[in-house]
């Protein structure tokens, strides 16, 4: 079995007070047994507003972020699930939405584009349109790992079984849900869709959040969790910032998927 860990965090605008904070929780967890790190979306930067969100874009080839997870990584022997970073594209003002999965050696192994942006209208003090400004990936990513071959995921994807169904089917067995979910909606929805996207895949899920209120006014869910393939929430953190760990089990996914072999019927 293997330890792993989300870091649930309530970023800001300044990126290095975040880089900061990242930084003091991952080591934390490293020095509780981690060797898997999962942060939450926009770990590194949350922009106030729109100018501030374009201010943040990061270069893929120079990413400060990008940086500081390879050079933990290599400096711990971890590996890390980079949550999001706002990644600039060619000939374009919008940015991608993306996370980076890093080895131990410091290297990139994967990168996903966020492919479904959160457009949702909850009244006038509270409407959300990432597509304004994020381009969507179009990319389904599940990466080899120590721990067992990961499909990655951002916040609002996990609305959309249809995209876990086709990470299973790409042989993943965890599945990384890095969030900054909305107060209005977590508490009714986020545990019942964690806990359902494991069931119906039988997959673990890691799935760390934002939580607080953040400068700019928005406020976010966090009850970071990770979640067994039978559906039973195995760690879950209390408000503010802080490490979830919880170890982890190939074979109860193999278990799972042998007790109840619905996932026979997948297409090939």
């Amino acid at each position: 079995m293997d330890q792993v860990a989300l870091i649930q965090m309530c970023s800001s605008h300044e990126l290095e007070d975040n880089l900061r904070v990242a930084g003091e929780l991952m080591t934390q967890a490293v020095e509780w047994g981690a060797g898997l790190i999962v942060l939450p979306e926009c770990f590194s930067f949350m922009g106030r507003n729109e100018a501030e969100k374009l201010a943040g874009r990061e270069d893929p080839d120079n990413s400060p972020s990008l940086k500081f997870l390879q050079t933990f990584a290599l400096r711990h022997g971890v590996w890390i699930v980079g949550g999001s970073i706002s990644i600039s594209l060619p000939k374009s003002k919008q940015f991608a939405n993306t996370c980076f999965v890093v080895d131990h050696e410091g290297k990139v192994q994967a990168r996903y584009d966020k492919i479904h942006l959160f457009d949702a209208n909850f009244g006038e003090r509270q409407s959300y349109k990432e597509s304004k400004l994020i381009n969507a990936g179009d990319q389904h990513v599940v990466v080899d790992s120590p721990f067992g071959r990961i499909g990655l995921s951002i916040c609002y994807d996990l609305r959309f079984p249809e995209q876990y169904r086709k990470l299973t089917a790409m042989g993943a067995t965890i599945l990384t849900v890095p969030s900054a979910f909305t107060i209005s909606t977590g508490h009714v929805h986020w545990e019942v869709l964690l806990r359902s996207r494991a069931i119906e895949n039988f997959c673990y899920v890691l799935a760390p959040g934002q939580q607080g209120r953040h400068p700019g006014g928005r406020r976010t869910y966090g009850h970071s969790m990770i979640v067994e393939p039978w559906g039973t929430v195995l760690s879950r953190a209390p408000d503010g910032p802080g490490v979830v760990m919880a170890r982890i089990d190939p074979k109860k996914v193999i278990d799972a998927r042998r007790k109840i072999p619905c996932l026979d019927y997948l297409p090939s």
